[in-house]
């Protein structure tokens, strides 16, 4: 699954049941996506972007090769954020939630993956993570080759998707690679971003939301 910011509870349902949740980090950058923004609630409760800030890059460009304006790491993210009421109730916090905000670098891949492992490890999922960029794979396959040839180097049997991916990938096709295709339902819960949600309510409980969406 490509690195989103801060996305949804019910993305993380994919490190559930699993022994790896492979980053795809080493394909083109979706400039219209949820890889770079989300959206939160203002004090009005109307919704808008919080938006990272990226430096210009190649159309053809990939998230790994995706970068961050060093000059707004400072003065201008911060501001950013704080105009939310999660993203001020992050920015106020002592614990792990701080770094769900918080940009070290200008490495956007980076950046991006700490904020998956913190959000992770609060919703009590150690499942290791993989980035697709170390994988020695044929970066010329596109689409469902791509995907069985990560597989493959990983020796999996069985590729857990999200359910937008019934639109993508066919089970046949994976079958005749001995890997078993199998994706989640669609989400009944809050679609809102995990910084929302973790603003909003007990991580115990947006727990129970992910695991019960699971069927």
């Amino acid at each position: 699954m490509q690195p989103y910011f801060l996305p949804y509870a019910g993305y993380f349902r994919l490190m559930c049941g699993v022994d790896a949740f492979v980053v795809l980090d080493d394909v083109q950058f979706p400039r219209g996506g949820w890889v770079h923004r989300n959206r939160l609630a203002r004090g009005d409760g109307s919704l808008g972007w919080l938006t990272l800030p990226l430096l210009r890059q190649p159309v053809t460009g990939t998230i790994v090769q995706a970068a961050l304006r060093r000059d707004a790491l400072d003065g201008e993210w911060p501001r950013r954020v704080a105009a939310f009421p999660a993203g001020r109730w992050a920015l106020d916090q002592a614990g792990p939630a701080a770094g769900l905000v918080r940009l070290d670098s200008h490495d956007l891949a980076g950046n991006l993956l700490r904020s998956l492992h913190i959000c992770a490890d609060s919703l009590g999922m150690r499942v290791p993570f993989v980035r697709s960029s170390e994988l020695a794979h044929d970066r010329d396959l596109k689409g469902h080759e791509r995907i069985i040839a990560i597989c493959r180097l990983l020796g999996a049997t069985r590729y857990l998707n999200a359910p937008a991916g019934r639109h993508l990938y066919d089970v046949a096709q994976f079958a005749r690679h001995g890997i078993a295709l199998e994706f989640l339902p669609d989400y009944r819960g809050d679609p809102a971003s995990i910084l929302q949600r973790l603003f909003e309510m007990p991580v115990a409980d947006i727990r129970h939301e992910i695991v019960d969406n699971m069927t």
